[in-house]
C-alpha cells in the first residue's frame, strides 16, 4: 500500500495512512529506546540531496538511514549539476538507477515533485519553500504522545501564517481532524487556494480552519502552540519588516496563560529566543530585542516541546521510509 510510493506533500497520504505513519514512528521510537534492531531498509543506499542547510533533517535522515540498516550518500549544493548542466528529469533517472530512494530539500516544490516523477524510486521532501510534510509526521506525533489523541485537539500558529511550516501544518491538521488556528496580521494570513483546500478537508474531518488577527482570542483555550521564525531561508533581507509586523504575535507566557492548563509549546527549530547566536546578537545590535518569534522564558519552559519534537524528527522520517521502502505488510487502511 505504501511500498514505491513518494511522500512531496502533505496531500500524498489519506488520513488513514498519515495516522498510520504518526503511530508506526511512536512504534519505532520505542524499538529505538529498547535497542531492538529494525533494519527493515538492509542492504539499500539512500540518496540525500541538500540545497539548503539543515541540522534536523540531515541528521534525523542519516541517522534513520543508519538504523534501518541502509547507507546513505550526502549531495550538497555544490556537489551536483542538477537544473544547471543537467535536468532534473535527467538527474533523477540516473539517481534513481543507483539509489533505492532520495531525499531531496531545496527551494522549489516543482524540483522534489520532478525528481518523483522520473527516478523510479521514493523521493521524500524535507522541506521546499511551499511545503514540509516531514516535519508534520514528527509534529503530530509530538501532539499525540502528549495528547493521546489527534482529532478535535486545539492547534495555534503565531507568526507568519504563509511560510512552508504554517502551510503544512494547515492541511495536516485538516485531515487529521484537528482545529487550527492562525494568529497572523492579514497580509500574513495563508493563500486562499490553500485555505479553501484545508477547508475541504476539514469539512470530512470535523476540523476548523481560523484565520484572525487577534492573538489572545487565538490562544484561548489552546492545547498547542505553535510558532516559527519570522524570515524563512532565502528572505534575510526581510528582518525590519517582519519585526514590526510581528512582534505582537510573539508567544510570550502572557499568552500561554490564556491557553488551556496542559497546553504545549511547539518549533520546528531553529529558534530566536536569546542572543546566543550571531544571527541574535545582530538583531540585538540593530534592533534592540532579545527575543523574537518566542520569549526564552517560554523556550526554556517545562511545556515547551521543541526539543522532543525535533527528536521525534528522526523517528518519523524512518516511519515514512521503511513504510513506503521497507516492504512491510501493512493492511490496506481505507
Amino acid at each position: 500500500m505504501f511500498q514505491g510510493r513518494s511522500f512531496t506533500k502533505e496531500i500524498d497520504f489519506t488520513q488513514n495512512e498519515l495516522n498510520y505513519l504518526i503511530d508506526f514512528a511512536i512504534h519505532l521510537k520505542q524499538l529505538k529506546k529498547q535497542r531492538i534492531p529494525h533494519e527493515y531498509l538492509k542492504g539499500q543506499s539512500i540518496c540525500l540531496i541538500f540545497e539548503k542547510t539543515s541540522t534536523r533533517t540531515r541528521a534525523a535522515f542519516s541517522v534513520a538511514a543508519s538504523d534501518l540498516g541502509a547507507t546513505a550518500d550526502y549531495f550538497g549544493a555544490s556537489d551536483m549539476q542538477m537544473g544547471k548542466k543537467e535536468s532534473i528529469e535527467d538527474t533523477a533517472k540516473i539517481l534513481g538507477s543507483m539509489y533505492d530512494g532520495i531525499q531531496f530539500r531545496g527551494y522549489k516544490q516543482s524540483d522534489v515533485e520532478a525528481l518523483a516523477t522520473h527516478a523510479g524510486v521514493p523521493v521524500w521532501n524535507g522541506l521546499t519553500d511551499e511545503w514540509h510534510p516531514t516535519q508534520m509526521i514528527a509534529d503530530f506525533m509530538t501532539l499525540k504522545e502528549n495528547f493521546n489523541r489527534l482529532s478535535g485537539l486545539n492547534l495555534v500558529y503565531c507568526g507568519d501564517g504563509r511560510n512552508n511550516v504554517a502551510n503544512s501544518l494547515m492541511i495536516t491538521s485538516a485531515i487529521l481532524g484537528v482545529n487550527y488556528t492562525v494568529a497572523s496580521p492579514k497580509e500574513l494570513f495563508p493563500d486562499s487556494d490553500l485555505v479553501e483546500l484545508a477547508q475541504s478537508y476539514a469539512k470530512k474531518s470535523g476540523a476548523t480552519i481560523t484565520l484572525t488577527e487577534d492573538i489572545k482570542q487565538a490562544v484561548t483555550n489552546a492545547d498547542a502552540i505553535y510558532t516559527d521564525v519570522w524570515v524563512s531561508m532565502g528572505e534575510e533581507a526581510l528582518f525590519d519588516q517582519r519585526i514590526k509586523q510581528l512582534m505582537p504575535y510573539q508567544v510570550t507566557q502572557e499568552l500561554f496563560d490564556l491557553a488551556n492548563e496542559d497546553a504545549i509549546f511547539l518549533h520546528c527549530l531553529p529558534a530566536y529566543h536569546d542572543t546566543l547566536t550571531n544571527i541574535g546578537q545582530e538583531i540585538a545590535s540593530k534592533y534592540n530585542i532579545t527575543e523574537m518569534e518566542v520569549t526564552d522564558e517560554v523556550f526554556r519552559s517545562d511545556y515547551a516541546k521543541q526539543f522532543d519534537q525535533g527528536e521525534n524528527r528522526l523517528h518519523s522520517i524512518k516511519a515514512i521510509m521503511a513504510a513506503t521502502n521497507g516492504n512491510l505488510f501493512i493492511k490496506q487502511l481505507d
